[in-house]
């Protein structure tokens, strides 16, 4: 699903690309308000059971737009706070047993631009100078970064046995339940992410940049930087951005898409499954509405 014609706001213009990673319906959001775009990733909680994280990242979005229109100029980490705090109270939310997800916002805010990443759905903004400015939140990634079971399913993975499995689903499981043991604590190694704590939102990462430093920004979930970090599709941050400007965000996500196709078993880049779900954003700022800078 993709929008290939711009949507412009008063400072930028968005085009997004999204794809489901299989048979189900995304668990990826992408949301817009009128100065501002969210991305979210879905994440469920171990079983199959109902909410699912897709719910959570449509419900936690439409919070998020509607503080963001009561309030243009709010913190951030206060705007995502109050939203979770909201979602807790409403639906009953209980810390452990909730769906989550990810979050990661970019507000333009006249001659400033506000972004917040909470857990690995990074920003990279590029200056009017040739330079990159990442936002990123890699908590989670150095928790399991040394996990003997990561190395396991890795080799696993390059040695043939596939996603399919039991083994792999056991080490994967292994991993989860250590995770569980750090995330939204104040514990040495933990991680924090939407879910039934609304206190994580204090632990989000934030910048700012001056509007007049910045030409493009790309806000994605981690199906989407695979293609950069973990493929190497796109040699660099600068090429996956002048293939969205040419190209958009329907192609880059497709393109990843496909090339994970052509190595469904795991075995060139051992991961978690075969596709992960994937949204991309790519904004333009613009000199006045309508005109590309």
């Amino acid at each position: 699903m993709t929008s290939p014609t711009p949507v412009i706001h008063t400072g930028f213009s968005v085009t997004t690309g999204e794809l489901p990673g299989g048979g189900r319906p995304s668990e990826d959001r992408i949301h817009q308000a009128p100065e501002a775009v969210i991305v979210l990733d879905g994440v469920s909680t171990v079983s199959d059971d109902q909410p699912r994280g897709g719910w959570y990242a449509q419900m936690l979005g439409e919070h998020l737009v509607a503080g963001l229109n009561d309030a243009p100029d709010v913190d951030l980490r206060q705007l995502l706070e109050s939203a979770i705090a909201t979602m807790v109270r409403d639906h009953g939310l209980v810390p452990g047993a909730s769906p989550a997800a990810t979050v990661s916002i970019l507000r333009h805010c006249g001659d400033r631009i506000d972004t917040l990443v909470l857990a690995d759905s990074p920003v990279v903004a590029f200056t009017t100078s040739g330079q990159i400015r990442q936002v990123r939140d890699d908590r989670l990634a150095r928790l399991v970064a040394d996990r003997p079971e990561l190395t396991a399913y890795q080799a696993a993975l390059r040695s043939g046995r596939g996603f399919d499995n039991p083994g792999h689903r056991v080490l994967l499981q292994q991993l989860r339940a250590h995770q569980m043991l750090h995330v939204n604590q104040q514990v040495p190694g933990g991680y924090w992410v939407a879910e039934a704590v609304p206190e994580a939102a204090r632990h989000a990462v934030v910048r700012s940049w001056p509007t007049s430093d910045i030409t493009d920004i790309l806000v994605m979930t981690d199906g989407v930087s695979s293609g950069v970090e973990d493929y190497g599709l796109y040699s660099s941050w600068e090429e996956m951005a002048g293939a969205c400007r040419a190209q958009g965000p329907g192609h880059v996500v497709r393109t990843i898409h496909e090339a994970e196709a052509t190595d469904s078993d795991g075995r060139r880049w051992p991961r978690y499954k075969c596709h992960d779900d994937k949204a991309l954003a790519h904004l333009r700022f613009i000199s006045a509405p309508g005109q590309t800078s």
